[in-house]
């Protein structure tokens, strides 16, 4: 369905769950428009009856009261509109905030497996303009619709109240108008869905090059770059002018058929005013509430980009939820060295043409040092990812078990047993401190100095702002060897049963290498499993036992 256009029944059922918390601002924004719209009639009414004192026309009050209480009703539009902005100012943050924040949590929650195809430019489109797209419609223009329906309606029994032909007679473009919204809103919502498409494209072209920048310069790909964005620009203008032709032919077929509407409203008021039966203050009151009738239907053309655009959005937000939650539940914890048994563990990726792991059986026992040794794409990586429980073994199974006879399926509720150091630069913009808290938010001062000397990453206190000292994205400001020392760091100050590291030391000269792996052989004592991957002839030479792939 990833491909197809959600049904209309489908969304509306995601947005009402989805409003969950914005329904206070859209109640609130719902109730000034309504009163608006009462103000608005309020105001018409007094313009009437002021003109038809001027005129001699009437006699329920004098001038000077009904002056006064125009001046009255406008005063208190423009405090509803002041509190209007206010309200959509102060809560509208809010709810986007709420929104993001939510969906932000189910894809923290969510299989890893089930994101990572997906870029994560276009992630993080979705998350910010399609969130910010949702919150306004369903905060903002769901209750401006709620205003201009009563508008409509108000407007023309109003009219009709003083001239039931007239009234008649502007409504009857009605039938054509929805007739014409369901053609359009049909052919919006796939061209709106293709331009959103190629904005994310052109995120994750941005994206991608800021972050990977040095690479293209020393590939001197920095022109490539820029001709695949200007390429991906183009298309999207020319959908934009595909879009913009489209709605502005809508668009001038709507104004041909309000204009007629307004011409016949002036011509017949001019009409029966000239024959005598209505009043100056009449004839301006149709000429407001023609205004009122056409009103709505002009912010429905408005409207209709708008809802469109909140369709296509939440298609793509519906997709980000699709993503599977993880097992939730109480960490399962193992005491002592735990161990890892995996039999006949067979592992594909989604579109892989062959078997990365094939009937893969092993026994990392409690309190062994293991060295993974094998070719690149040899399944190394992803046989710790089965262990992590971020994948889960087509054929075969994975076990965590201790020495007291606990066992339990490898899944998110025991990875609180491992300790993870990935391979590359891990590090998040922040301070040191922040990164190592990440291992253990409260860490104290000398455990984390503790952690660090064991890492070999003495370097950070040697250093004037010590655990402060700021590190960009991707540990930017260090080099890699530091930067994968502090990452180090960071993971043994988890509390965890069994240590994976995955190239861990790549990084690091020979004889910091050297100093790094004593140290965790001192701290370990066979307290924790420890599996490596590694081509280093060193790690190799610290674990007790190999498996080659």
């Amino acid at each position: 369905m990833k491909n197809n256009l959600w049904h209309t029944s489908t969304i509306l059922r995601w947005l009402w769950k989805s409003s969950h918390g914005l329904r206070l601002q859209t109640a609130i924004n719902a109730a000034m428009g309504v009163v608006g719209v009462g103000l608005d009639f309020a105001f018409i009414w007094a313009t009437k009856l002021v003109i038809d004192i001027a005129t001699g026309r009437s006699e329920a009050a004098s001038f000077t009261t009904g002056a006064l209480l125009l001046i009255s009703i406008l005063f208190v539009q423009i405090l509803m509109s002041f509190a209007r902005r206010w309200v959509s100012a102060i809560l509208g943050v809010r709810s986007q905030n709420l929104m993001q924040l939510r969906l932000f949590r189910y894809l923290m929650q969510s299989e890893w497996s089930g994101l990572e195809n997906r870029h994560s430019g276009d992630v993080l489109n979705r998350l910010e303009r399609d969130v910010r797209d949702v919150t306004n419609t369903i905060t903002e223009t769901l209750p401006s619709l709620l205003g201009v329906g009563v508008r409509l309606v108000g407007a023309f029994f109003f009219l009709y109240s003083m001239d039931a032909r007239l009234a008649c007679i502007l409504v009857c473009v009605a039938p054509l108008f929805i007739l014409l919204s369901r053609i359009y809103i049909r052919r919006m919502r796939a061209i709106t869905r293709d331009i959103r498409t190629t904005d994310s494209n052109i995120q994750s072209i941005l994206q991608e090059s800021v972050q990977h920048r040095a690479v293209l310069k020393t590939l001197e790909q920095s022109d490539t770059m820029v001709g695949r964005l200007d390429t991906t620009q183009q298309t999207l203008r020319h959908q934009i002018r595909h879009r913009t032709l489209f709605s502005s032919t809508a668009s001038m077929i709507l104004s041909i058929g309000f204009g007629a509407g307004y011409l016949i409203t002036f011509l017949w008021g001019a009409h029966r005013l000239q024959e005598g039966t209505i009043t100056y203050g009449t004839m301006l009151a149709f000429i407001q509430l023609v205004g009122q009738i056409q009103g709505p239907f002009r912010e429905l053309t408005q409207y209709i980009p708008v809802l469109i655009g909140t369709l296509t959005a939440s298609e793509r937000l519906i997709e980000l939820q699709q993503t599977p939650l993880e097992e939730q539940g109480e960490s399962i914890h193992f005491r002592g060295a735990t161990g890892v048994r995996m039999d006949d563990v067979s592992y594909t990726y989604k579109n892989g043409k062959r078997r990365i792991l094939s009937h893969f059986t092993h026994d990392f026992q409690p309190g062994t040092t293991t060295a993974i040794l094998g070719e690149t794409g040899s399944g190394k990586t992803t046989l710790l990812r089965l262990i992590l429980a971020l994948l889960r073994p087509q054929e075969g199974s994975v076990t965590l078990y201790d020495n007291e006879g606990n066992q339990s399926p490898a899944s998110p509720l025991t990875r609180c047993n491992i300790v993870y150091v990935p391979q590359g630069n891990t590090l998040f913009s922040g301070t040191v401190r922040d990164n190592l808290r990440l291992g253990d938010p409260e860490a104290t001062e000398d455990e984390m100095h503790e952690a660090l000397h064991t890492a070999c990453a003495d370097f950070v206190t040697e250093r004037h702002e010590g655990l402060d000292t700021l590190c960009g994205e991707l540990g930017a400001g260090l080099s890699e060897g530091q930067a994968q020392r502090i990452a180090i760091a960071r993971a043994l100050l988890r509390k965890g049963n069994i240590l994976l590291l995955d190239e861990a030391t790549s990084a690091l000269d020979p004889a910091t290498e050297q100093q790094l792996l004593q140290n965790l052989s001192q701290r370990n004592n066979a307290s924790q499993t420890v599996i490596c991957i590694t081509h280093r002839p060193a790690v190799a030479e610290f674990c007790t036992q190999t498996v080659e792939f």
